[in-house]
């Protein structure tokens, strides 16, 4: 029989050709990232579906911000090493509302002595706020709502005695809540007490015109904080139509807004989480000179008592008596910093610290980074 010879090399790659191949696990480095961000609508649908960024692309305040911001990081950078930066520009806006029916003719409506008696258990043709809330799941109008329906009421109002009031309603976020209804009285106050209403000329300054309103109500000026929103219903008549429209409007402190407010906040990786910005930015005062000059070790002798006279750290040359080379300056900023912030300090935090120096007849300041690494601070690497 002729023997028949295959060079190893094919029998290799054949047996190699009918093996399974190994799964390669993903082994990309860490890395320190330094990022620049303007969050989009991507951004935001990273955040729990449940939350107001993810369906307004907009975060209801500064600390909404804060709070959302990290997941968004966390998703787009997972593998980012501590000591990563990030600078983000987000957006603060109130949600825009659009009600399902705004004819005025099918938003508002006016309970009979009927209506009264759909509440389970109620006797009386009269409501509570409390009870009113209740009643809309069994009104004629309100008892199959669609989202961002809205419903104007006029009803026999309890509150220790019996009056006709109108609150207004809007089914938001599948329940039913109580909005903010501009009132005659505040129709009257801007010169519109003809009809109650808004008309086209107003267009351009309703939202003036209601921040003002908000602003003098002391049932909400006196209780108003940042982030805060009023979903405010007004009527307003274009043509020959009658609408009862919805707008939110936000608290920012001064005014109340609507629409959308870029903000910028900076973040950074520590402990394998994305925080708000811990950095602290620190200036030495006239008192940290003299601590330094007389309750430190730092420097020579004569160093520390020129820089206790005087505000500065001499650095013009290393053969005067009171030179402060790097080093020792560095150890004055770390002695500093143990004393003022070793007991509120957190690990990985950073702190800028901004001193003065000497140098041949001429001052400047500078500014030195260190980090506390959860015991001691040392210079920061970056």
């Amino acid at each position: 029989m002729k023997k028949i010879y295959y060079p190893l090399t094919l029998l290799a790659l054949a047996f190699t050709a009918c093996q399974k191949q190994p799964v390669i696990p993903n082994t990309q480095p860490v890395h320190k990232a330094s990022l620049t961000q303007t969050l989009n609508a991507t951004d935001y649908g990273k955040l729990d579906t449940s939350t107001y960024g993810y369906k307004n692309h907009a975060f209801q305040s500064d600390d909404d911000a804060k709070q959302g911001i990290p997941a968004i990081l966390s998703a787009e950078y997972p593998r980012v090493d501590d000591g990563s930066t990030a600078a983000i520009t987000y957006t603060v806006g109130t949600p825009t509302v659009k009600v399902a029916d705004s004819l005025y003719s099918h938003v508002a409506y006016t309970l009979t002595n009927a209506d009264y008696l759909l509440l389970p258990g109620n006797k009386y043709a009269d409501f509570s706020a409390a009870q009113i809330l209740s009643w809309l799941p069994y009104g004629p109008k309100t008892s199959s709502p669609v989202a961002n329906q809205h419903a104007v009421l006029t009803f026999n109002y309890y509150a220790g005695t019996v009056s006709v009031q109108t609150f207004g309603y809007l089914y938001l976020n599948n329940a039913w809540q109580q909005i903010y209804l501009l009132s005659p009285a505040q129709y009257a106050s801007i010169g519109r007490s003809n009809h109650n209403e808004f008309v086209a000329g107003d267009k351009d300054n309703i939202n003036a015109y209601i921040n003002s309103l908000l602003k003098a109500d002391l049932a909400v000026s006196a209780t108003a904080k940042v982030g805060d929103v009023l979903y405010v219903s007004f009527n307003y008549y274009e043509g020959t139509t009658d609408y009862q429209k919805v707008r939110a409007f936000a608290f920012d402190g001064s005014n109340w807004v609507t629409g959308a407010t870029p903000r910028s906040l900076s973040f950074e990786r520590a402990g394998g989480k994305w925080v708000v910005s811990s950095t602290v930015n620190y200036t030495l005062t006239a008192a940290d000179y003299v601590y330094i000059g007389t309750q430190t070790t730092a420097g020579t002798q004569a160093a520390r008592d020129n820089v206790a006279k005087y505000p500065d750290f001499n650095i013009s040359a290393a053969t005067d008596a009171t030179y402060w080379s790097p080093t020792d300056i560095d150890a004055a900023m770390i002695a500093v910093l143990t004393a003022k912030f070793k007991a509120t300090a957190l690990p990985n935090q950073k702190f800028v610290v901004t001193y003065t120096v000497y140098s041949f007849g001429k001052t400047s300041n500078t500014s030195k980074t260190y980090i506390y690494d959860g015991t001691n601070f040392a210079v920061a690497n970056n």
